[in-house]
């Protein structure tokens, strides 16, 4: 393949990720709005984003699945299963179809983000990969610079379901983009072994069980925090939709930083470092939330610090997870995304239970005590990854 073709390649994938990714991410800051037009209370919606990550638990057999038809046939899978559901709210909006819709919009960024790093891994020397799976990873940061805000002037001139009838489009255009760009390839090594025979080539690797572990932690750690902080904002300076799309615009752009600073440094100082120096500061910025959030300008720092480093430790792992198990990397890939799904799932259970509880306490605020769990669960991780580093040095 020609470095130009691989490059339009790149810049595709990560033009179709924001378009994922925006749906997974709108609902957080946007979570009272949600609700109130859904008809539902907030409680309700945070379930809705329990179930949406603990489905992800089916992202590695859809992914084991697809990588047994070739990277192509994945990624088109996942754009077609991301589509079904943001039609069935366009076309029948409703709480029921909204849960249905997280599930499959995330099931299938599962399937289609493991497929194309893993197509990426096929083709990458490991010495460049971080730089590039960091490329595509911008598209996860520009969901919140553009795509979140512009949801939020959807949802408050053409209610709750708008977003869904947009991101339905494009969803069609991303099919057709990755039908004519990506050539059709080989099938994948489960076509030997099977799709469950790779799973169990994944779940008995004790490296890649430890990898997966830290991977989870540290996601619960950020869902405490990440589910609140749209609930946090407007309910402690009385923030707009507006407002709330301008926050979301601020984390995108930490985000992206992080992601600017693997690709710059990552393959430099190393995977595994890169992970450990991000889990410190993502600590430190919890506990900060709390002190810097007694203004609007403070609070939007602190979630900058949080979410920058947040960032940057989620996109270091990625390149490590691609070369833990080559002959399996996209269901890896994949298992390692429902691993931190998981994550998610069980924070986003505690997390706004924890939030209310810690404002009703007059102890400490709900924020602080969301903080000092996301601490707790962040340094469970800081010690998988330091006893899996005497595993994978030469990574």
């Amino acid at each position: 393949m020609s470095p130009k073709r691989q490059t339009i390649q790149v810049i595709v994938f990560t033009v179709i990720r924001i378009a994922l990714n925006t749906v997974t991410r709108m609902v957080y800051p946007f979570l009272p709005a949600f609700a109130r037009g859904i008809g539902v209370d907030l409680q309700s919606v945070a379930y809705a984003l329990s179930v949406r990550s603990a489905a992800g638990s089916m992202g590695p057999l859809l992914a084991s699945y697809a990588e047994s038809r070739g990277r192509r046939t994945g990624m088109l899978m996942g754009l077609i299963m991301f589509a079904a559901g943001c039609g069935l709210v366009a076309l029948y909006p409703s709480y029921t179809t909204f849960v249905l819709a997280l599930i499959l919009t995330l099931s299938g960024n599962f399937v289609y983000l493991s497929s194309m790093q893993a197509y990426l891994g096929d083709r990458i020397p490991y010495e460049r990969r971080g730089l590039v799976l960091a490329i595509t990873e911008i598209g996860w940061s520009l969901s919140f610079i553009f795509g979140v805000p512009l949801v939020g002037g959807l949802i408050s001139q053409r209610g709750w379901s708008a977003p869904f009838t947009v991101l339905f489009g494009l969803g069609i255009l991303a099919i057709i983009g990755i039908a004519v760009l990506v050539p059709r390839g080989q099938t994948g090594n489960l076509e030997r072994i099977g799709i469950l025979g790779s799973l169990k080539t994944v779940l008995t690797n004790p490296v890649a069980l430890l990898a997966m572990a830290g991977g989870m932690s540290f996601s619960l750690a950020n869902e405490v925090v990440n589910l609140v902080f749209g609930v946090w904002m407007e309910e402690a300076f009385n923030l707009r939709l507006a407002s709330l799309g301008y926050i979301a615009a601020v984390i995108g752009f930490s985000e992206l930083g992080g992601e600017v600073l693997v690709a710059m440094f990552v393959d430099r100082i190393g995977k595994t470092r890169a992970v450990t120096i991000g889990l410190v500061i993502n600590s430190l910025a919890a506990l900060a939330l709390a002190w810097l959030g007694r203004s609007t300008v403070g609070a939007a720092v602190g979630l900058f610090l949080f979410y920058i480093s947040f960032e940057f430790t989620l996109v270091s792992l990625i390149p490590l997870m691609s070369e833990i198990l080559p002959a399996a990397r996209a269901t890896l890939l994949a298992t390692n995304v429902s691993a931190t799904a998981l994550g998610r799932a069980l924070g986003a259970l505690i997390a706004l239970p924890l939030f209310r509880w810690g404002e009703a306490s007059g102890v400490l605020p709900g924020i602080l005590a969301c903080g000092l769990v996301s601490v707790l669960f962040n340094s469970l991780a800081l010690g998988i990854f330091s006893r899996l580093k005497r595993h994978i040095s030469h990574l």
